[in-house]
Parts: C-alpha cells; sequence; structure tokens
C-alpha cells in the first residue's frame, strides 16, 4: 500500500475554520433553545400543558440535561480523547430530538429535551477544552471572543427560523432542522479536526478524579470565583430566555415581529464579542469584564428606575423602545463577559483542562438554571422580574469579582 502523498492529505484546519467548527459546536444548545421560543405555545396546547409559565420547562430541561452532562464529559474525554466524546454527546442528541418529535405528551417531551441537552453537553464542553489545549490567557480570550461572535449568529436568527417553519409545518419540523444541523456539524468535525489531546497526555478516568477537580476548582479562588460570576451571568440570560417569548409576545404585543427584534438584541452580543477579540491584549479580561458588568447594573436599574416613576407616578407602562434600549446595553455588556469570565475560571486548570471546562460548565449551569428558571417563574406580565434579576445578579457578580482580585493583589 503506498503511503498518502502531501497532496492527497487533507489540509490542516485554519484559525478561521476551527472558529467557525467550534462556534457552531458551542452554539448547538443556543440553537436548540432560541428555535423553540415561538413554538412555546403550541407546544404547550398541544401537549396539555395548562399553567402557561410551565412551558418554559421546555427551555429549563435541555439546561438541566447540559448541566448534567458536562460533568462527565470532560473527563472522560481526558481519558479516551476530545473526538469520541463529542461523538457520543451528537447521538445522544439526536436520540433526544427523534423523543420531542414523536412525544405524545408533555412529559415525553421534556425527557426528550432533557436528553438533548446532555448530548449536546458533549460538543459544548469537549470544544472548550479543545481551545484550551491549544491557547491559553489573553490568547484563548481572543478566540472565545471570535467563536461567541460567530456564535451569535444563531441566537439572531435561530427564532426566526422557527418562526418560518411555523408558518409552513408544524413545530416537530423544528426538532427535525436541528437534529440535521447536528448531524452535518458532526461530520464537518470528524473530517476537519484533528485529535489535540496525545495519547501520553491521557489520564485514566476516574469518578475520584472528578471529586479531585471539583475540589481544585473550589479551592482555587480564580476559578471559583468566576464560576460563580459565570453563573450570575449566565442565570441572568436564562431568565431573559425563559420571559423571552412572553415579554415579547404576550406583554408587548409583538405577534410575528418577536424574532425581528429578539434577533436585533441578541446582535449586540456579537458586537461585543467583535470588540472584546480586539481589545482584551490591550486592557485585559478583567478590565473589561469590570467595566461591562458595571455597566449592565447601571442600565437595569436605571431603566427600574423609569418603570417605577411611569407606573406610580404617570400610571403607564414601560415604552417599547426604552425596553429595546436596555436590552441592546445589557446584551452589549454580556458579550463582553461571556468569553473573558470564561476564560478567567479556566486559566488556572491548562493541566485538567478537560475535567476542568466539565467542572466549571457543569456549576455555571447548575446554578444559573436555578437563578434564571427563579426569573422565569417570577413573570408577573411585566418586565420588572427579568431585569430586576439582571441588576442584583449583577451586584452580585461584581463583587464577587472585587473579592477575587483584591485577594489575589494580597497575595502578590
Amino acid at each position: 500500500m503506498s503511503r498518502p502523498t502531501p497532496q492527497s492529505m487533507p489540509r490542516p484546519i485554519g484559525t478561521t475554520e476551527f472558529i467557525i467548527l467550534m462556534a457552531l459546536m458551542t452554539s448547538l444548545s443556543a440553537l436548540s433553545t432560541d428555535a423553540m421560543l415561538p413554538a412555546l405555545p403550541i407546544i404547550g396546547s398541544d401537549l396539555g400543558v395548562s399553567n402557561i409559565n410551565d412551558t418554559q420547562l421546555v427551555l429549563s430541561a435541555l439546561f438541566l440535561g447540559l448541566a448534567i452532562g458536562q460533568m462527565f464529559y470532560g473527563p472522560i474525554s481526558d481519558s479516551t480523547g476530545r473526538k469520541p466524546m463529542v461523538y457520543v454527546g451528537f447521538g445522544l442528541f439526536v436520540i433526544g430530538c427523534l423523543m420531542s418529535i414523536y412525544a405524545e405528551n408533555f412529559t415525553i417531551m421534556l425527557i426528550g429535551r432533557l436528553l438533548q441537552g446532555f448530548g449536546i453537553a458533549g460538543p459544548r464542553t469537549v470544544s472548550v477544552a479543545i481551545i484550551r489545549d491549544q491557547y491559553s490567557g489573553n490568547d484563548m480570550a481572543r478566540i472565545m471572543s471570535y467563536i461567541m461572535a460567530v456564535f451569535i449568529i444563531g441566537p439572531v436568527v435561530a427564532p426566526s427560523i422557527g418562526q418560518g417553519v411555523l408558518i409552513f409545518a408544524h413545530w416537530q419540523m423544528i426538532f427535525t432542522l436541528l437534529m440535521s444541523l447536528s448531524i452535518f456539524v458532526c461530520i464537518w468535525f470528524t473530517m476537519r479536526q484533528s485529535e489535540t489531546l496525545p495519547v501520553s497526555a491521557r489520564s485514566i478516568f476516574s469518578f475520584f478524579r472528578i471529586k479531585s477537580a471539583v475540589i481544585e476548582v473550589c479551592k482555587n479562588r480564580q476559578s471559583l470565583g468566576y464560576t460563580l460570576v459565570g453563573s450570575m451571568v449566565f442565570g441572568s440570560l436564562i431568565g431573559y430566555l425563559t420571559s423571552a417569548q412572553q415579554i415579547f409576545q404576550v406583554r408587548f404585543e409583538l405577534g410575528n415581529m418577536f424574532p425581528v427584534y429578539f434577533g436585533i438584541m441578541a446582535m449586540s452580543v456579537g458586537v461585543a464579542s467583535v470588540f472584546n477579540g480586539k481589545l482584551v491584549h490591550r486592557f485585559g479580561m478583567f478590565m473589561l469584564s469590570l467595566r461591562a458588568m458595571q455597566l449592565m447594573i447601571l442600565v437595569s436599574i436605571l431603566t427600574l428606575a423609569i418603570i417605577a416613576y411611569m407606573e406610580i407616578q404617570m400610571n403607564q407602562n414601560l415604552p417599547f423602545w426604552i425596553f429595546m434600549i436596555w436590552g441592546l446595553v445589557a446584551f452589549l455588556c454580556l458579550g463582553f463577559l461571556f468569553g473573558n469570565v470564561n476564560a478567567l475560571a479556566m486559566e488556572p486548570l491548562g493541566h485538567i483542562a478537560g475535567t476542568g471546562a466539565s467542572v466549571i460548565g457543569s456549576l455555571t449551569t447548575f446554578i444559573s438554571l436555578i437563578l434564571g428558571t427563579l426569573i422565569g417563574q417570577a413573570y408577573d406580565g411585566t418586565t420588572i422580574p427579568m431585569i430586576a434579576g439582571f441588576a442584583v445578579l449583577g451586584v452580585i457578580g461584581l463583587l464577587i469579582m472585587v473579592w477575587v482580585e483584591s485577594k489575589q493583589t494580597e497575595t502578590k
């Protein structure tokens, strides 16, 4: 058998292609969330949901599966290599989609969504480990920012895709599209991405290793602190996502225009991510995160003050244009926070990148799911619970950031 010539061998993946591929692997969870938003009332009606707020569980179940799954994929990938766990995750996601497509009651739907979340945790978690295998520090933050800029295309267009599907087909077709996309990305990953964890660097899988990683994250002030900060940030986002359909389509009565305004707001994250990639080497991850958190708190508190004045003094509801200004600024801040906070949490864990990514991702998702669900379930027909959630969680996140950095300064 003749050896392949250099011309016949596949070209190594370039930075741009790598960013796009990792963004798609990361964004499948967001696509699986946002594409469902326009369909939630119909799914609830078809599957016999009586309490309208319970339809939010279609989103929460996916996040719960994501939180559970993230704890395992990283440690196992430290033992088997990165690629096998990606394949397992995609396979479970496809099975979960099939369960949701053929669900005859709400319980089966939620089980299918739970399995989708557990499955998609594989590509999402392992992609972070793959990035950490090759980058660290500000370089990792820069790559994560560019990935976030590509990633945000999904949330921008996903609700419109879901809305478009509902015009021509039933909600089951949304799951069919998500399943097809996952298969496409899996094939792309198989053909183009090489293994980033050499056999010599692999470790034997054990639950003791997971326990040790949890202890190491909890004992490391930077990793624990920024994991908690990430939980506050992601908790705000989940609170928004679980409330978005009701706020846009019920509170502001936007009907089929909901995906358009949802997408416009999401674009702020992409814009911020691009600028973060360009600015992080100049100002550093902490300073950009600090200013973004401060601005998010400020704009949320000001908007709450405007709501209080208009409702108490003027007996009027918040105009939609003020809500959009709040959203554009708040999501601009989120764009600076996502990549930086995750990179700061991962920075001390390069020696256990896979397990570290799992522990941080799982803890972040568990905590943020609880916080975000509380915000979503507090929906009362107004924007107050959601905006207040951004303000309160932002203040907590800011205090944690100051605590982490002040203690690190004392030890230098």
